[in-house]
Protein backbone atom coordinates (compact mmCIF):
# COMPACT_ATOMS: atom_id res chain seq x y z
CA UNK A 1 0.00 0.00 0.00
CA UNK A 2 0.94 3.24 -0.93
CA UNK A 3 1.51 6.36 1.52
CA UNK A 4 -0.16 8.71 -1.12
CA UNK A 5 -2.66 8.15 -3.60
CA UNK A 6 -3.65 10.93 -6.53
CA UNK A 7 -7.39 11.55 -5.71
CA UNK A 8 -9.51 12.61 -8.52
CA UNK A 9 -12.74 14.13 -7.30
CA UNK A 10 -15.68 13.86 -9.76
CA UNK A 11 -18.76 15.86 -8.65
CA UNK A 12 -21.87 15.06 -10.72
CA UNK A 13 -24.35 17.84 -11.17
CA UNK A 14 -27.86 17.88 -10.27
CA UNK A 15 -30.28 17.34 -13.47
CA UNK A 16 -27.38 15.36 -15.52
CA UNK A 17 -27.08 12.70 -17.13
CA UNK A 18 -24.88 9.86 -18.21
CA UNK A 19 -23.46 9.73 -22.10
CA UNK A 20 -24.76 6.48 -23.77
CA UNK A 21 -22.20 3.88 -25.43
CA UNK A 22 -21.59 5.77 -28.91
CA UNK A 23 -22.63 9.06 -28.00
CA UNK A 24 -19.37 10.66 -28.42
CA UNK A 25 -15.61 11.65 -26.90
CA UNK A 26 -14.70 13.34 -23.99
CA UNK A 27 -14.91 16.89 -26.00
CA UNK A 28 -18.55 16.53 -26.33
CA UNK A 29 -18.86 16.52 -22.42
CA UNK A 30 -20.89 19.67 -21.31
CA UNK A 31 -19.66 21.57 -18.48
CA UNK A 32 -20.08 19.08 -14.93
CA UNK A 33 -20.73 16.07 -17.37
CA UNK A 34 -19.30 13.12 -16.44
CA UNK A 35 -19.09 10.09 -18.37
CA UNK A 36 -17.01 6.73 -18.57
CA UNK A 37 -14.67 6.02 -21.66
CA UNK A 38 -13.34 3.19 -23.26
CA UNK A 39 -9.42 2.46 -24.19
CA UNK A 40 -10.44 3.70 -27.89
CA UNK A 41 -11.97 7.08 -25.96
CA UNK A 42 -15.48 6.50 -27.40
CA UNK A 43 -18.09 6.95 -24.62
CA UNK A 44 -19.19 3.68 -23.22
CA UNK A 45 -22.23 2.73 -20.65
CA UNK A 46 -23.48 -0.67 -18.49
CA UNK A 47 -24.16 -2.37 -21.95
CA UNK A 48 -20.47 -2.56 -23.28
CA UNK A 49 -17.73 -0.90 -20.67
CA UNK A 50 -16.72 -4.46 -19.84
CA UNK A 51 -15.44 -5.50 -23.39
CA UNK A 52 -12.95 -2.42 -22.95
CA UNK A 53 -9.76 -3.71 -21.94
CA UNK A 54 -9.87 -0.29 -19.69
CA UNK A 55 -11.97 2.62 -18.94
CA UNK A 56 -11.69 6.21 -17.65
CA UNK A 57 -13.88 8.57 -16.24
CA UNK A 58 -13.93 12.06 -17.80
CA UNK A 59 -15.93 15.37 -16.74
CA UNK A 60 -16.21 18.26 -18.73
CA UNK A 61 -15.03 21.88 -17.73
CA UNK A 62 -16.45 25.51 -17.96
CA UNK A 63 -13.14 26.63 -18.38
CA UNK A 64 -10.65 24.82 -20.78
CA UNK A 65 -8.60 27.66 -21.55
CA UNK A 66 -4.74 25.33 -21.28
CA UNK A 67 -6.58 22.39 -20.17
CA UNK A 68 -9.13 19.96 -21.61
CA UNK A 69 -11.90 18.06 -19.56
CA UNK A 70 -10.78 16.72 -16.52
CA UNK A 71 -10.16 12.90 -16.47
CA UNK A 72 -8.93 9.84 -14.27
CA UNK A 73 -6.26 7.21 -15.03
CA UNK A 74 -6.64 3.81 -16.78
CA UNK A 75 -9.08 1.64 -14.62
CA UNK A 76 -9.29 -2.31 -15.72
CA UNK A 77 -11.85 -4.06 -13.44
CA UNK A 78 -13.41 -7.88 -13.22
CA UNK A 79 -16.88 -7.62 -13.93
CA UNK A 80 -18.50 -10.35 -11.79
CA UNK A 81 -15.96 -10.52 -9.29
CA UNK A 82 -16.20 -8.49 -5.59
CA UNK A 83 -12.68 -6.16 -5.20
CA UNK A 84 -13.63 -6.64 -1.50
CA UNK A 85 -11.48 -8.73 -0.54
CA UNK A 86 -8.66 -7.21 -2.86
CA UNK A 87 -7.49 -11.18 -3.97
CA UNK A 88 -10.70 -11.77 -5.72
CA UNK A 89 -9.27 -9.03 -8.36
CA UNK A 90 -6.14 -10.33 -9.33
CA UNK A 91 -7.33 -13.26 -11.34
CA UNK A 92 -8.48 -11.16 -14.50
CA UNK A 93 -5.51 -8.89 -14.06
CA UNK A 94 -7.17 -6.26 -12.84
CA UNK A 95 -5.59 -2.58 -11.59
CA UNK A 96 -8.54 -2.25 -8.98
CA UNK A 97 -7.48 -2.91 -5.42
CA UNK A 98 -10.52 -1.52 -3.50
CA UNK A 99 -14.19 -0.24 -4.62
CA UNK A 100 -16.92 0.55 -2.58
CA UNK A 101 -19.98 2.47 -2.33
CA UNK A 102 -20.91 5.21 0.60
CA UNK A 103 -24.67 6.09 0.79
CA UNK A 104 -26.23 9.87 2.04
CA UNK A 105 -26.85 9.74 5.12
CA UNK A 106 -28.36 13.41 5.72
CA UNK A 107 -29.01 13.02 9.53
CA UNK A 108 -26.51 12.07 12.28
CA UNK A 109 -27.35 9.95 15.15
CA UNK A 110 -26.85 10.90 18.71
CA UNK A 111 -25.88 8.97 21.44
CA UNK A 112 -28.72 7.29 23.75
CA UNK A 113 -27.70 5.74 27.39
CA UNK A 114 -29.75 3.66 29.12
CA UNK A 115 -29.24 3.68 32.96
CA UNK A 116 -30.87 0.07 34.61
CA UNK A 117 -30.39 -2.14 37.36
CA UNK A 118 -30.26 0.21 40.21
CA UNK A 119 -29.09 -1.09 43.50
CA UNK A 120 -30.06 2.06 46.03
CA UNK A 121 -31.75 1.57 49.22
CA UNK A 122 -33.95 3.93 50.93
CA UNK A 123 -32.43 7.24 52.06
CA UNK A 124 -29.11 6.32 50.55
CA UNK A 125 -27.14 8.98 48.56
CA UNK A 126 -26.90 9.14 44.42
CA UNK A 127 -24.71 10.51 42.24
CA UNK A 128 -24.65 10.51 38.09
CA UNK A 129 -21.89 12.12 36.84
CA UNK A 130 -21.79 12.77 32.81
CA UNK A 131 -18.74 13.33 30.96
CA UNK A 132 -19.11 14.58 27.31
CA UNK A 133 -16.63 14.40 24.87
CA UNK A 134 -16.83 16.42 20.94
CA UNK A 135 -14.08 18.57 18.75
CA UNK A 136 -16.27 21.84 19.78
CA UNK A 137 -16.37 20.69 23.80
CA UNK A 138 -12.65 19.79 24.22
CA UNK A 139 -11.42 23.61 23.39
CA UNK A 140 -13.42 24.57 26.03
CA UNK A 141 -12.76 21.82 28.80
CA UNK A 142 -9.53 19.72 29.65
CA UNK A 143 -11.40 16.02 30.28
CA UNK A 144 -14.49 16.83 28.67
CA UNK A 145 -17.70 18.49 29.70
CA UNK A 146 -18.09 16.80 33.04
CA UNK A 147 -21.13 17.42 35.45
CA UNK A 148 -22.99 15.67 38.47
CA UNK A 149 -26.32 15.86 40.26
CA UNK A 150 -26.43 14.17 43.64
CA UNK A 151 -29.70 13.26 45.20
CA UNK A 152 -31.13 11.45 47.94
CA UNK A 153 -33.21 8.56 47.65
CA UNK A 154 -36.68 8.48 49.09
CA UNK A 155 -37.06 8.09 52.92
CA UNK A 156 -38.19 4.39 53.92
CA UNK A 157 -41.52 4.43 55.52
CA UNK A 158 -42.29 4.20 58.88
CA UNK A 159 -41.31 1.23 59.95
CA UNK A 160 -39.93 -0.25 56.68
CA UNK A 161 -37.04 -2.26 56.09
CA UNK A 162 -34.39 -0.17 55.35
CA UNK A 163 -32.14 -2.43 53.17
CA UNK A 164 -35.00 -2.95 50.54
CA UNK A 165 -34.02 -1.26 47.53
CA UNK A 166 -35.38 1.91 46.54
CA UNK A 167 -38.57 3.21 44.37
CA UNK A 168 -36.71 3.42 41.17
CA UNK A 169 -39.45 5.45 39.55
CA UNK A 170 -39.45 7.79 42.09
CA UNK A 171 -36.02 8.26 42.11
CA UNK A 172 -35.76 8.40 38.67
CA UNK A 173 -38.01 11.53 38.29
CA UNK A 174 -35.94 13.66 41.06
CA UNK A 175 -32.66 12.78 39.15
CA UNK A 176 -34.52 14.34 35.85
CA UNK A 177 -35.59 17.71 37.84
CA UNK A 178 -32.13 17.95 38.91
CA UNK A 179 -30.85 17.62 35.70
CA UNK A 180 -33.03 19.90 33.88
CA UNK A 181 -32.21 22.57 36.77
CA UNK A 182 -30.28 26.04 34.96
CA UNK A 183 -26.70 26.06 35.58
CA UNK A 184 -26.59 29.53 37.79
CA UNK A 185 -25.21 33.13 37.02
CA UNK A 186 -23.64 34.57 33.86
CA UNK A 187 -20.04 33.09 33.35
CA UNK A 188 -19.97 31.25 29.97
CA UNK A 189 -18.44 28.19 32.06
CA UNK A 190 -21.95 27.80 33.81
CA UNK A 191 -23.72 25.54 31.19
CA UNK A 192 -25.95 23.67 32.03
CA UNK A 193 -27.36 20.14 31.31
CA UNK A 194 -29.72 20.96 28.61
CA UNK A 195 -27.13 22.07 26.66
CA UNK A 196 -26.11 18.65 25.53
CA UNK A 197 -28.34 15.91 26.63
CA UNK A 198 -32.24 15.35 26.96
CA UNK A 199 -33.61 12.66 29.59
CA UNK A 200 -36.65 10.57 30.02
CA UNK A 201 -37.86 8.27 32.35
CA UNK A 202 -38.62 4.91 30.50
CA UNK A 203 -41.46 2.82 31.91
CA UNK A 204 -40.26 4.02 35.74
CA UNK A 205 -37.17 1.37 35.86
CA UNK A 206 -35.04 3.33 33.11
CA UNK A 207 -32.97 7.00 32.83
CA UNK A 208 -33.17 7.46 29.60
CA UNK A 209 -30.36 9.72 28.41
CA UNK A 210 -29.98 11.35 24.88
CA UNK A 211 -27.23 13.30 23.21
CA UNK A 212 -28.24 16.47 21.47
CA UNK A 213 -27.33 17.73 18.13
CA UNK A 214 -24.10 19.98 18.39
CA UNK A 215 -24.69 23.68 17.30
CA UNK A 216 -22.61 24.86 13.82
CA UNK A 217 -21.26 28.03 13.88
CA UNK A 218 -21.75 28.94 10.13
CA UNK A 219 -19.36 28.90 6.91
CA UNK A 220 -16.86 31.36 6.36
CA UNK A 221 -16.81 33.11 2.67
CA UNK A 222 -13.28 32.39 2.16
CA UNK A 223 -13.01 29.86 -0.49
CA UNK A 224 -9.15 28.96 0.89
CA UNK A 225 -10.57 28.20 4.58
CA UNK A 226 -12.25 25.12 5.69
CA UNK A 227 -16.13 25.99 6.16
CA UNK A 228 -16.94 22.44 6.18
CA UNK A 229 -17.94 21.57 10.55
CA UNK A 230 -17.96 18.20 10.91
CA UNK A 231 -18.79 16.98 14.70
CA UNK A 232 -20.05 14.41 17.16
CA UNK A 233 -20.93 14.20 21.25
CA UNK A 234 -20.53 11.16 22.52
CA UNK A 235 -20.58 10.75 26.53
CA UNK A 236 -19.92 8.87 29.39
CA UNK A 237 -22.27 8.06 32.42
CA UNK A 238 -21.67 7.20 36.01
CA UNK A 239 -23.85 6.06 39.17
CA UNK A 240 -22.25 5.75 42.26
CA UNK A 241 -23.13 6.16 45.95
CA UNK A 242 -22.22 9.51 47.91
CA UNK A 243 -21.74 12.91 46.86
CA UNK A 244 -19.88 14.03 43.94
CA UNK A 245 -16.36 15.77 45.37
CA UNK A 246 -13.45 16.83 43.58
CA UNK A 247 -11.22 13.88 45.41
CA UNK A 248 -13.38 11.33 43.23
CA UNK A 249 -12.16 9.48 40.56
CA UNK A 250 -15.19 8.84 38.29
CA UNK A 251 -14.39 5.47 36.51
CA UNK A 252 -16.73 2.92 35.05
CA UNK A 253 -14.87 0.54 37.81
CA UNK A 254 -15.69 2.28 41.01
CA UNK A 255 -16.58 0.07 43.95
CA UNK A 256 -19.70 1.81 44.56
CA UNK A 257 -21.38 1.71 41.14
CA UNK A 258 -25.00 1.11 42.18
CA UNK A 259 -26.46 1.25 38.65
CA UNK A 260 -25.66 -0.12 34.98
CA UNK A 261 -25.06 2.43 31.95
CA UNK A 262 -25.30 1.10 28.91
CA UNK A 263 -25.03 2.95 25.07
CA UNK A 264 -28.03 1.59 23.05
CA UNK A 265 -26.77 3.97 20.16
CA UNK A 266 -23.84 5.67 19.40
CA UNK A 267 -23.26 8.79 17.62
CA UNK A 268 -22.67 9.22 14.06
CA UNK A 269 -21.70 11.98 12.28
CA UNK A 270 -23.84 12.55 8.96
CA UNK A 271 -22.64 11.79 5.42
CA UNK A 272 -22.54 13.16 1.91
CA UNK A 273 -23.78 16.14 2.65
CA UNK A 274 -23.29 19.09 0.52
CA UNK A 275 -21.13 21.20 2.63
CA UNK A 276 -18.64 17.73 3.13
CA UNK A 277 -18.49 17.59 -0.63
CA UNK A 278 -17.74 21.51 -1.32
CA UNK A 279 -14.98 21.10 0.83
CA UNK A 280 -13.63 18.00 -1.02
CA UNK A 281 -13.54 20.05 -4.28
CA UNK A 282 -11.07 23.07 -2.59
CA UNK A 283 -9.21 19.55 -1.00
CA UNK A 284 -8.56 17.90 -4.37
CA UNK A 285 -8.81 21.21 -6.73
CA UNK A 286 -5.07 21.14 -7.15
CA UNK A 287 -4.98 17.65 -7.81
CA UNK A 288 -6.76 18.34 -10.58
CA UNK A 289 -6.37 21.89 -12.11
CA UNK A 290 -4.44 21.76 -15.29
CA UNK A 291 -3.13 25.56 -14.15
CA UNK A 292 -4.07 27.83 -11.20
CA UNK A 293 -4.10 25.01 -8.71
CA UNK A 294 -4.01 27.91 -5.53
CA UNK A 295 -6.91 29.32 -4.17
CA UNK A 296 -6.74 32.67 -2.92
CA UNK A 297 -8.97 34.61 -0.49
CA UNK A 298 -10.17 37.17 -3.26
CA UNK A 299 -12.47 35.41 -5.80
CA UNK A 300 -11.58 36.89 -9.00
CA UNK A 301 -7.96 34.83 -8.66
CA UNK A 302 -9.66 31.63 -8.24
CA UNK A 303 -11.94 31.87 -11.97
CA UNK A 304 -10.10 28.09 -12.68
CA UNK A 305 -12.07 26.58 -9.54
CA UNK A 306 -15.76 25.01 -10.71
CA UNK A 307 -18.01 23.63 -8.05
CA UNK A 308 -21.02 21.22 -8.95
CA UNK A 309 -22.34 20.55 -5.51
CA UNK A 310 -25.49 22.37 -5.22
CA UNK A 311 -26.83 22.98 -1.58
CA UNK A 312 -28.99 21.15 0.34
CA UNK A 313 -28.67 17.96 -1.27
CA UNK A 314 -27.27 14.09 -0.45
CA UNK A 315 -24.62 12.32 -2.13
CA UNK A 316 -23.83 9.20 -2.84
CA UNK A 317 -20.13 8.33 -4.00
CA UNK A 318 -17.85 5.73 -5.27
CA UNK A 319 -14.53 5.12 -4.51
CA UNK A 320 -12.18 3.28 -7.09
CA UNK A 321 -8.43 2.86 -5.68
CA UNK A 322 -6.16 1.28 -8.04
CA UNK A 323 -2.46 0.49 -9.31
CA UNK A 324 -1.46 2.07 -12.74
CA UNK A 325 -2.58 0.06 -15.51
CA UNK A 326 0.49 -0.64 -17.40
CA UNK A 327 2.89 -2.91 -15.11
CA UNK A 328 6.23 -1.35 -16.90
CA UNK A 329 5.60 1.60 -14.71
CA UNK A 330 6.56 -0.22 -11.98
CA UNK A 331 10.62 -0.87 -11.95
CA UNK A 332 12.32 -3.08 -9.82
CA UNK A 333 13.54 -0.15 -8.20
CA UNK A 334 10.43 1.51 -6.90
CA UNK A 335 9.75 -0.16 -3.22
CA UNK A 336 6.95 2.49 -2.50
CA UNK A 337 4.39 2.72 -5.20
CA UNK A 338 1.76 5.70 -5.47
CA UNK A 339 -1.88 4.41 -6.44
CA UNK A 340 -5.17 6.34 -7.64
CA UNK A 341 -8.46 6.86 -6.05
CA UNK A 342 -11.01 7.83 -8.47
CA UNK A 343 -14.12 9.59 -6.27
CA UNK A 344 -17.57 9.95 -7.79
CA UNK A 345 -19.94 11.81 -5.45
CA UNK A 346 -23.88 11.34 -7.11
CA UNK A 347 -27.04 13.17 -5.85
CA UNK A 348 -28.83 10.87 -4.42
CA UNK A 349 -32.47 9.17 -5.64
CA UNK A 350 -34.46 11.80 -3.34
CA UNK A 351 -32.03 14.73 -5.42
CA UNK A 352 -32.02 13.26 -9.11
CA UNK A 353 -34.31 10.19 -9.68
CA UNK A 354 -32.23 7.26 -11.72
CA UNK A 355 -28.95 9.25 -11.72
CA UNK A 356 -27.13 7.62 -8.68
CA UNK A 357 -28.47 4.29 -10.03
CA UNK A 358 -27.30 5.11 -13.63
CA UNK A 359 -23.55 5.75 -12.33
CA UNK A 360 -23.88 2.56 -9.76
CA UNK A 361 -25.26 0.44 -13.05
CA UNK A 362 -21.75 1.46 -14.98
CA UNK A 363 -19.03 0.68 -12.82
CA UNK A 364 -20.71 -2.81 -11.25
CA UNK A 365 -20.75 -3.72 -15.07
CA UNK A 366 -17.06 -2.35 -15.02
CA UNK A 367 -15.81 -3.90 -11.85
CA UNK A 368 -18.37 -6.38 -10.39
CA UNK A 369 -20.76 -6.45 -7.39
CA UNK A 370 -20.32 -3.00 -4.99
CA UNK A 371 -20.16 -3.11 -0.99
CA UNK A 372 -22.05 -0.22 0.51
CA UNK A 373 -19.94 0.83 3.62
CA UNK A 374 -22.13 3.01 5.21
CA UNK A 375 -25.42 2.40 6.95
CA UNK A 376 -27.91 5.41 7.59
CA UNK A 377 -29.50 5.32 11.39
CA UNK A 378 -32.51 6.84 11.10
CA UNK A 379 -33.09 7.17 15.38
CA UNK A 380 -33.72 10.60 16.29
CA UNK A 381 -33.87 12.26 19.83
CA UNK A 382 -37.52 13.02 20.27
CA UNK A 383 -37.57 13.13 24.29
CA UNK A 384 -40.00 14.39 27.14
CA UNK A 385 -38.88 15.24 30.50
Amino acid sequence: MSTFALTTLFVVPVGSTIPSSGSGSTQDLTAGQVGFYSSSYAAVDATDIANSPYFYVAQGRENTYLQGSKRSDKIKGCPGQSASPPVAVKTCNSNVTEWYKVSGCATAANQITDITDWKVQCGEIVTVTLRAFSNYINTLYFNGFTRSVTVQAPCCDCGGDPCVDVDVNALINSLIVAFNKKAPGNNPDNVSFDSFFTFENVGGTILRIHGKPLTKYGQPCDVAAFPFEYDRMYFNSFVYEGPATTADFIVADACNIVATSSVIQNSSYPSGLSAEWKQAEINYYSYQAGYLKSLYRMGGYNENFESYVTDNIVYDSYYIRFNEYDKAAYQWGDYVHMDNIVIIAVPNEDASAGLSTAVSNVLVAALGPVVDNNECITTTTTTTT
